[in-house]
């Protein structure tokens, strides 16, 4: 398609002097139709050209040569206002839907690691790490439909003490427990009453220090018990997968860099900064403007999850040769990735890789009773409202639709669709409280919402009978302000993902998808579609049939799937 900003900050150019590839950074998108279809902010030239910026949109209107796709510029204030010829812009969308939409090669060449989902073995799937599997999912689809080449790195929580205190509570009350019928759940009790046991003694913390040791040790005892936990753990972390449809290129968790953390610490103390504190050994970071040092060892030998994230980013620098390395965690991991990055920088690894490192935080999910806790047992298991999400959405389609078939299929794709866009629609960065009647609200801005509307895009489709050729499309047809609405959101697709991968923000492409909709949704209720006329019926069943190829692929990059019925 032809690059209109692209087009604009050439024209500006020539006539400032200024790089183009500068000017068409500063270009935006009116949020009123009337004035233009893109503004040029003239205030971002006035240091430069020492003038105000009102002077400065005079004098570039008067040099400017106006030619095709620009019709018109106007100036308002210090902007400049661009208007975008109609026909150009209908002929330019629709022919890129005919011949394969949204393909793109921004990203040729750079290599992404995206670090997500990352659940801790023996301890049940909730709703807490809902947000890092369906953020994470989303970034690696849209970097790859930008055609970066992406690797999704599953970095299981499957070392550290808490495996220590599960071989103690094992050891002292296994044959108490059923592991095999329910693991999760019956390490759960374990793991709650092995805490609740070491508060209440400083030997029983003690063994449990000691037995996570022994595993990094190679104790063969410790390996059996941790292995067994592991295996049936992924079975169960598994069922979960399948319904949110997540997939991941490496599993390698936090065990698999356990015999290339010994390669860290030697680098780490050739450099001179790792230092003895209280028996542990420590990089101080206080000249970095971080007040707590970061622990490498702990005071019985045992490393951290920052000796493994170290681990972690010297293997993934050399086998994946990464531009960038997103790590999806909550936001109280912020302290520790400060830390990790900032130690990074002493491994010897080139400047590229310790650049490219990124922590890509997000809120709490909150219950209305506050923060859960698997010590104090107070958690949503994910399995169990992904599961409630799709009975929830079968009642409502059996009330609204009771002859539909495959019932079970459709719910699914509703369910889910409604539990993954709703974590999706928020800004990751703020605190969510799960509530049943948000999360299910098929009303308004919700995932559901989006499917229906891609629904009747195919119900006109059908009624139609078939799509007609691009060649069949008569572009005046299509000059409505209804029809423009549609074609401009159409055409700054592929701007939409680069914002999305550029701020690491999946509602961005949510807040998208809903203005489509509601866009179809005027079109479709000002314009009758089928019609006597079939100039006018193919050129509004060709734009029915574009909006529903970019609400499918939209909605897909954020891991809902797209029902046919509803």
């Amino acid at each position: 398609m032809l690059n209109f900003k692209k087009i604009i900050a050439e024209a500006i150019s020539k006539v400032t002097n200024i790089k183009c590839e500068e000017l068409e950074t500063y270009i935006e998108i009116p949020k009123e139709a009337n004035n233009g279809d893109y503004a040029f902010p003239c205030f971002r030239l006035a240091k430069e050209l020492r003038k105000a910026p009102q002077m400065i949109a005079v004098e570039i209107k008067e040099k400017i040569e106006i030619t095709e796709p620009i019709t018109k510029i106007d100036v308002v204030g210090g902007y400049l206002n661009f208007f975008i010829n109609k026909e150009t812009l209908a002929k330019e969308v629709l022919e890129e839907v005919s011949t394969g939409f949204g393909k793109s090669e921004i990203g040729k060449g750079k290599n992404i690691v995206i670090d997500y989902s990352s659940p801790n073995i023996a301890k049940p799937f909730h709703i807490g790490h809902l947000r890092s599997t369906v953020i994470g999912g989303a970034l690696y689809n849209i970097y790859k439909q930008l055609g970066y080449n992406v690797t999704g790195i599953n970095h299981l929580g499957d070392y550290g003490t808490q495996f220590g205190k599960l071989i103690e509570g094992y050891k002292l009350w296994g044959n108490e427990y059923d592991i095999e019928k329910d693991p999760i759940e019956e390490l759960t009790k374990i793991y709650i009453r092995i805490n609740e046991a070491c508060k209440q003694d400083e030997q029983i913390l003690e063994n449990c220090r000691n037995n996570f040791k022994k595993l990094e040790d190679g104790d063969p005892y410790c390996l059996e018990i941790w292995e067994r936990f592991k295996d049936l753990s992924l079975k169960e972390f598994q069922k979960v997968y399948d319904l949110l449809g997540s997939k991941f290129d490496s599993w390698n968790g936090e065990a698999f860099y356990s015999d290339k953390m010994p390669e860290v610490i030697q680098i780490l103390e050739k450099t001179g900064k790792l230092v003895e504190s209280e028996g542990a050994k420590i990089i101080d970071l206080e000249d970095k403007g971080i007040s707590t040092p970061c622990i490498i060892e702990k005071s019985n030998g045992s490393t951290t999850y920052a000796t493994r994230d170290l681990a972690a980013i010297l293997y993934r620098a050399r086998t994946y040769d990464f531009d960038k390395a997103l790590y999806l965690t909550s936001y109280e991991q912020t302290l520790h990735f400060k830390q990790v990055f900032e130690v990074a920088k002493l491994l010897g690894i080139d400047e590229k890789y310790t650049n490219g490192l990124e922590h890509v935080s997000f809120g709490m999910v909150l219950l209305p009773t506050g923060k859960m806790s698997t010590r104090g047992g107070n958690v949503i298991k994910l399995n169990d409202l992904l599961n409630e999400a799709i009975s929830r959405a079968k009642q409502i389609i059996e009330q609204k639709n009771p002859d539909l078939e495959n019932k079970d299929e459709i719910a699914k794709k509703v369910g889910i669709g409604a539990v993954i866009f709703n974590d999706l629609s928020n800004g990751r960065v703020k605190d969510e409280i799960f509530d049943w009647d948000t999360i299910l609200n098929f009303q308004g801005e919700t995932g559901p919402y989006i499917q229906y509307t891609y629904v009747r895009t195919q119900s006109v489709i059908n009624k139609a009978g078939s799509i007609p050729s691009f060649e069949n499309v008569e572009i005046n047809q299509l000059l409505d302000e209804y029809s423009i609405r549609i074609l401009k959101l159409i055409y700054s697709f592929e701007d939409v993902l680069k914002q999305v991968t550029d701020n690491n923000e999946p509602s961005i492409l949510s807040r998208y998808l809903i203005d489509l909709a509601k866009a179809y949704s005027n079109f479709y209720n000002e314009n009758k579609i089928i019609s006597d006329d079939k100039n006018v019926q193919n050129a509004r069943v060709y734009l029915t049939y574009a909006v529903g190829e970019v609400l499918k692929l939209g909605a897909n990059l954020l891991g809902i799937e797209m029902p046919d019925k509803m």
